[in-house]
């Protein structure tokens, strides 16, 4: 059955990749309904290249920001800028295969008795001419250090990862959304957290959907290209602006929904953590030291979003405690 889905993309002097991600749109079997591209504080021309590249015939929505205001508030803007019942996130970098769609739609479709807010499903990244071709994504898991991690990240594909089954979170760079489930868990109205700007906001966006008791699937079957750059191991690369927002993104995770039950469980493995990235910023980055005064000066905004995340939990906390170590979960 044909359902309507909005593709929704977030650019950011990303002109080099909208010709190849807007043809792997028009080349998906069961077109879009509509296509939302937000551009954020781009200088390279990304909202004109857009415009010139995308599928004829798909209805096109196009807005600018003058500044950088980040992946969460675009991709907010994108989705609100659309209508259709089911919500593709996708990063301009990324190259989805024909049958991406319609293979994420079928998954979320087999599972009426669950209520599932997003299906992800097996991102690849771009091989080198003499290399292998490795992982990128296979969901998201969590670690005892609430750390999120992409499943299979960076492993060589030989094929593992090839069970469809209950993830604890989906990345936002190709991943198929139920817009009942992001208006359910959005909070005043926001969908991403702006907050987060710069990683992170997928994870956290899960957190709020497992709160609300919506599930997440992945589909291995279902396999887009991405050529990701900002990975732990370039962190020296990566602008200190962007590492920052890296390093303030995990406490805001944590400000929001750690539980005092989950505290006790965890605290060992999250202080070293802690303290391992202090010795870090204070040794080699201290670029990033801004990062805990923005969170003492903004703290009693995130402690009344804190507040406000709380009141609507649905799902008891063991629930959500039960992912931390957990690769997966039988469907």
């Amino acid at each position: 059955m044909q359902v309507d889905v909005a593709i929704c993309l977030v650019t950011h002097d990303s002109a080099a990749d909208m010709a190849g991600c807007m043809a792997a749109i028009a080349a998906l079997r069961s077109p879009p309904a509509e296509i939302a591209v937000v551009d954020s504080g781009s200088r390279d021309g990304s909202l004109e290249e857009a415009r010139r590249t995308a599928p004829p015939g798909v209805p096109l929505i196009a807005q600018a920001h003058a500044a950088n205001v980040g992946f969460a508030a675009g991709m907010n803007a994108a989705i609100a800028a659309t209508r259709s019942p089911y919500v593709l996130t996708l990063n301009a970098d990324a190259r989805p295969e024909p049958d991406y769609l319609d293979r994420l739609l079928a998954r979320m479709a087999a599972h009426p008795r669950l209520r599932v807010a997003a299906v992800t499903g097996r991102l690849v990244r771009t091989a080198a001419a003499d290399g292998p071709r490795r992982l990128d994504a296979c969901g998201m898991r969590l670690t005892r250090a609430w750390r999120h991690l992409d499943r299979g990240s960076g492993e060589i594909d030989r094929g593992q990862w090839s069970v469809a089954e209950r993830v604890f979170g989906a990345t936002g760079a190709a991943s198929l959304f139920r817009r009942e489930a992001l208006l359910d868990a959005a909070v005043a109205g926001e969908v991403f957290d702006p907050r987060f700007h710069s990683f992170r906001e997928d994870a956290e966006l899960c957190f709020r959907l497992r709160e609300r008791g919506w599930e997440v699937l992945y589909e291995p079957s279902a396999v887009a290209e991405h050529r990701r750059f900002n990975l732990p191991e370039r962190r020296a690369a990566m602008p200190p602006w962007v590492n920052l927002h890296s390093l303030k993104n995990r406490y805001l995770l944590r400000i929001y929904h750690q539980t005092g039950r989950n505290l006790a469980r965890t605290l060992l493995p999250t202080l070293g953590r802690d303290l391992g990235a202090l010795a870090w910023v204070l040794l080699r980055e201290r670029s990033s030291l801004g990062a805990y005064g923005w969170l003492l000066r903004h703290r009693a905004e995130l402690l009344a979003r804190r507040r406000a995340i709380q009141r609507r939990r649905t799902a008891p906390a063991a629930e959500l405690d039960a992912w931390f170590g957990r690769q997966g979960a039988p469907l």
